[in-house]
């Protein structure tokens, strides 16, 4: 089977000790199999901080699988810099973004199955002179390069209990009401709708769309958008054949009876998402991108430097994002 691409993420930060510890307990939680891309001098190095004994073997895609059940196959990338445990450095950033770079070009070459990205600080990229807003929007890039089309990620947060697609997602909450668009809306539920089918093997996805104000807006007495601009939506959408219901009041939409009747919650704005679904499955949540020409999932979680190198870093949603990489790059799209 050909592996997944595991990218180092910032080496400052807890990615290559949740990466040792996903290997190291790859038996026991059924790990697939992946190469990691990145510098094998720094999981080296915190493999001895934290008295871990995982055998670190540099490797090409090809290999990786094969060694994968007696050694950590990386694919040997330097930081270009040195790392020191919870402090991060812009001098670092080159190789971090390297790391993703090449994830992307083996997974599109057929060498790698799918992309899993560890967490990156965006501040100390920028400083290394990263252009994009973020991990997504440079994945989209990656893939336009790659391929010569342009794509519209969008971002799913998945547990065992919900899915949400945030539409609006890194901008304050007070530009979020013009963010919204009838046409955002429409294009983000058709990239969900597409990708539920094509990668979760969803015959006929069932999607709530949460509506932007109290209540939904209460027919236009608490606000004007959800009948301006998410009512249209919706009724486009259905038009088209996907069932798609709303605007719903978010605050009835995430308890179990009501999770029971959709595939995916569609939100408004990023806490309206994440909010729910971190409260039900915070050590397993996965972050996935649907929209792009390949499989890609990170867990849902920062860099957190703060407990870098200290032992405690849990690896499950580490662990998640690989087990839902493999699951969803085992058939083509």
């Amino acid at each position: 089977m050909v592996p997944l691409a595991l990218t180092q993420g910032d080496p400052a930060g807890i990615g290559p000790e949740i990466a040792l510890k996903a290997w190291n307990r790859r038996r026991e939680t059924g790990t697939p199999a992946f190469v990691y891309v990145g510098d094998p001098a720094v999981l080296a190095a915190r493999a001895a901080m934290m008295a871990i004994d995982v055998p670190i073997r540099s490797s090409t895609p090809e290999d990786a699988s094969a060694l994968f059940d007696e050694s950590l196959p990386v694919m040997a990338l330097p930081s270009a810099g040195a790392v020191s445990p919870g402090t991060p450095d812009p001098a670092t950033g080159a190789g971090t973004i390297a790391a993703i770079e090449m994830a992307v070009q083996l997974t599109h070459e057929g060498r790698t199955r799918a992309v899993v990205t560890n967490p990156i600080a965006k501040s100390v990229l920028y400083s290394a002179g990263f252009a994009h807003p973020g991990h997504t929007e440079f994945l989209a890039a990656l893939a336009e390069r790659a391929t010569g089309e342009a794509f519209r990620p969008v971002m799913m947060l998945s547990c065992s209990k919900l899915r949400v697609v945030p539409v609006t997602i890194h901008i304050p909450l007070k530009d979020v009401a013009e963010a919204l668009t009838e046409s955002l809306i429409v294009d983000t539920i058709r990239i969900t709708h597409r990708d539920l089918i094509a990668r979760f093997k969803l015959a006929a996805p069932r999607l709530a769309v949460a509506g932007l104000n109290p209540h939904a807006g209460e027919q236009g007495t608490i606000g004007r958008e959800d009948e301006a601009i998410v009512r249209p939506a919706i009724a486009r959408l259905r038009a088209e054949g996907i069932d798609a219901v709303g605007p719903l009041p978010a605050d009835t939409m995430f308890h179990a009876a009501a999770r029971a009747r959709y595939d995916a919650a569609i939100c408004m704005y990023h806490d309206q998402a994440l909010i729910p679904v971190k409260t039900l499955g915070f050590e397993e949540g996965v972050n996935v991108t649907l929209g792009l020409p390949f499989v890609r999932t990170s867990p849902d979680h920062g860099t957190a430097f703060d407990i870098a190198a200290k032992g405690v870093a849990d690896p499950r949603s580490l662990e998640e994002a690989l087990q839902l990489a493999d699951r969803l790059s085992r058939s083509p799209a």
